[in-house]
């Protein structure tokens, strides 16, 4: 039994320095001693009895001296390895950014609920509610994987909430009838004229827009078939290919006549068009469905930049699309919202919502249906039309 500067006894295993300080010692089953100093008796006989509780029950962490920095490195290296590169690169943008330097020297074992909520209430004042979000599910995903592989006994996360809200629904940027007519008008003009009205048609992702090649479409049966992705990665200054971004995302769509017309003119002109020697490359990838290696062969890809003979990267289409809009004199918006609008006109046009959740590639009809599912000015004139005529018809 150790004892206080007053002879009194302190318990076992602690004992009252000459500073003033009381100083818990622990000796674990391998044979490591655990000490630690505490200005106060209860604090020092509450740690001696949690690292015995922990002992007993075996939920000593695994390496109580990992920091954040080294297993965030560890888990998005080897544990999310197959998850979808844009997906990855969202996780460290927020780690590297917002959660790094609250948490990022610390130890792993010593982050409780309190820094991760610092982590959110820094971002509150200059983040859309978006973004917080996705620092959250990046803290919340990184501690559960050390959670469950036994570096954390407590997933430090537990009762820490976001308050700001994330973007609405209505506020998912789509065209409106009168937008898409202005918008196509001017964009005739345009040599990526093609790209735009094949996303109008069947709602791709600019990522599977882009990495398309022919071997994809089957002329006989009018259909597109969705089985990779393509993105420059501005930081490494390279093109990669990849998988789609789920499993539901591998999916084969019928073609409107439009959509077909506009893939036919681009193959039978394939021959005269300009092609830099970029696309000499054939990059690999990974089938998310196999775990296979699949290959992307650049010369095969169905649009290229008509100037560079290359790719045109995600960001270009964005720049040019902006000038578009300034020209058509509507609101700007990005590429992604062609997708948006096709979905919103499919809905407006009555496509059950589970059949659109099939085109659009969604893993669940919940995205589906909270996404695009929207009432829009148009959608309630074309009701009110319906119940004026089963009105008449009835009369």
């Amino acid at each position: 039994m150790g004892k206080n500067l007053k002879g009194r006894e302190c318990g076992k295993g602690i004992c009252q320095r000459k500073d003033g300080k009381y100083a818990a010692r622990y000796t674990s089953k391998n044979g490591s001693r655990k000490e630690k100093h505490f200005d106060t008796l209860p604090e020092a006989r509450n740690w001696l009895a949690d690292v015995q509780y922990e002992e007993k029950h075996d939920l000593t962490a695994a390496n109580s001296d990992m920091t954040v920095d080294s297993w965030f490195e560890f888990w998005i290296t080897n544990l999310i390895a197959d998850l979808a590169p844009n997906t990855k690169r969202n996780y460290r943008e927020r780690y590297r950014i917002n959660i790094q330097p609250v948490i990022g020297t610390m130890r792993l074992c010593d982050v409780k609920p309190m820094h991760c909520k610092i982590v959110l209430n820094r971002m509150e004042a200059t983040y859309a509610g978006s973004t917080i979000r996705q620092a959250y599910i990046t803290m919340g995903t990184m501690f559960w994987a050390a959670v469950m592989n036994g570096m954390l006994t407590k997933h430090p996360m537990n009762g820490v909430r976001y308050t700001k809200p994330v973007r609405a629904v209505d506020d998912i940027k789509f065209l409106t009838v009168d937008e898409q007519e202005k918008f196509l008008e001017v964009a005739t003009r345009s040599h990526n004229y093609r790209q735009y009205i094949l996303l109008l048609e069947t709602g791709l992702r600019t990522s599977e827009m882009i990495g398309l090649t022919w071997d994809a479409i089957d002329w006989k049966k009018r259909t597109l078939t969705v089985s990779k992705t393509l993105e420059y990665r501005h930081g490494e200054g390279i093109w990669l290919a990849g998988p789609p971004k789920t499993v539901s995302s591998y999916r084969t769509i019928p073609l409107t006549t439009r959509a077909y017309d506009v893939l036919k003119m681009c193959y039978d002109e394939r021959h005269i068009r300009k092609e830099s020697e970029l696309l000499s490359q054939i990059l690999e990838y990974v089938d998310r469905r196999t775990g296979q290696t699949k290959y992307l062969c650049m010369r095969d890809l169905v649009f290229i930049n008509y100037r560079t003979g290359e790719p045109a990267k995600n960001s270009s289409y964005d720049t040019h699309l902006y000038k578009l809009c300034d020209e058509a004199k509507i609101k700007r918006f990005s590429m992604h919202a062609l997708r948006h609008t096709y979905a919103t006109r499919a809905i407006e046009r009555g496509v059950m919502p589970k059949v659109l959740q099939k085109l659009l590639g969604h893993s669940s009809i919940k995205t589906t249906m909270d996404r695009y599912v929207h009432v829009t000015d148009a959608s309630l004139t074309i009701a009110v039309q319906q119940f004026e005529q089963a009105t008449v018809l009835a009369g």
